[in-house]
């Protein structure tokens, strides 16, 4: 059923100028008992930045920070009891930290939370009490609650089914960049729900979401290709779309393309398997 963004790590959670700090004036302030440093250190073991990534080290120092009711920490330190990141991998513990986060008005920790009470993971499943919870986080500006603020109403889970407010929170993603939000607000003006069918809208939000390596978009552009959907119809960049969402996981593109190679001559088919190749090793820069 969930077609929402799993518990996530949110960069906005991290000051770039914190990751930009000195790391051994960050680590003197961190062992002095700084919790803002606790948890920066932390954030550099995370990503590697400055220091070798250590996953073990980071859950050190964030907890240490989390433990001083630094908020950003104890949603760090909840996602990575998440997924068993740096520490063992237990939902409970996960959920302590992410409900002390929210309930400071962190917006990672409230779209965690959210996530855990949508997909039943640590706490019963509860979808209105996910949907509270996305929408805290998105009315702060969090784009992956947004995006998954967007799926409840798309989908009239925990909320009532509303394709105007689903589009609206898409877009508020999607503007911000969220690969998902993209593709889904793409296939809305694709099928015109929500908002006014538009498929030169629908190929723009797709190519963006494709471009982050969406199999979702990468099949909905191979079909705009296949059928001449606000882009003129062409078999050989269709079965390359196809092709690539199919690399990526989705079934109904390989049926999909396997059809319309059937339609193609062998040299097309060479051609689009090649543009293939080369759109994937340019990591979807080179597409055209």
């Amino acid at each position: 059923m969930l077609k929402t963004l799993a518990f996530v790590l949110a960069l906005l959670s991290i000051a770039p100028a914190a990751l930009a700090e000195p790391t051994d004036a960050l680590r003197r302030a961190a062992e002095q008992g700084d919790a803002a440093a606790q948890f920066d250190l932390g954030m550099k073991y995370v990503y590697g930045d400055g220091l070798p990534q250590d996953t073990s080290q980071a859950a050190q120092w964030v907890r240490l920070a989390a433990e001083q009711g630094l908020a950003e920490a104890q949603a760090v330190l909840g996602w990575m009891h998440a997924i068993g990141r740096g520490v063992s991998r237990d939902y409970d513990e996960a959920i302590r930290w992410f409900r002390m986060s929210a309930e400071q008005g962190d917006a990672l920790g409230q779209t965690n939370l959210g996530f855990a009470y949508e997909s039943g993971q640590g706490v019963p499943q509860d979808l209105a009490e996910a949907a509270r919870w996305y929408r805290l986080a998105a009315e702060q500006g969090a784009p992956a609650a947004q995006s998954n603020l967007g799926a409840m109403y798309a989908h009239g889970w925990g909320v009532p089914r509303d394709r105007d407010e689903a589009a609206r929170w898409y877009r508020l993603a999607a503007d911000q960049g969220e690969r998902r939000a993209q593709a889904e607000l793409g296939l809305m003006y694709f099928r015109g729900e929500g908002v006014p069918q538009d498929y030169e809208e629908a190929v723009r939000w797709s190519r963006l979401a494709a471009g982050k390596g969406s199999a979702e978009a990468q099949h909905n552009l191979g079909t705009a290709f296949l059928y001449g959907d606000g882009v003129p119809q062409d078999f050989v960049t269709a079965h390359m779309w196809f092709d690539l969402a199919a690399a990526n996981g989705s079934t109904a593109s390989t049926e999909t393309r396997d059809e319309v190679a059937q339609r193609m001559t062998p040299a097309d088919v060479s051609e689009a398997q090649r543009r293939a190749r080369v759109c994937r090793a340019s990591e979807y820069r080179d597409c055209d």
